[in-house]
């Protein structure tokens, strides 16, 4: 089973739209699923990531979560996650 991340950000957010472009050369090297949320739509998510978005976090096949990156996408950290990823 493919790695699952999830993009949480907002719709209005520059640094989020950026993210979700970085993200896609990625697609074309590795196998993910990949969910984009809007955090304002929910207030449990406000409460975890208002003042972080964009968070980039991976849910794992075992359902356990990490959060890869925060503002920003960070490439050595992707390209990490996805070496010790379970194929």
């Amino acid at each position: 089973m493919s790695p699952h991340l999830i993009l949480y950000g907002r719709s209005y957010c520059h640094l989020c739209e950026d993210m979700a472009l970085a993200l896609k050369p990625f697609a074309a090297l590795f196998d993910f699923d990949l969910d984009i949320v809007d955090v304002d739509a929910d207030a449990d998510l406000v409460a975890l990531y208002d003042d972080l978005v964009p968070v980039l976090v991976a849910r794992m096949p075992d359902g356990t979560c990490r959060q890869l990156c925060h503002y920003f996408l960070d490439p050595a950290v992707l390209h990490a996650f996805f070496a010790e990823a379970p194929a």
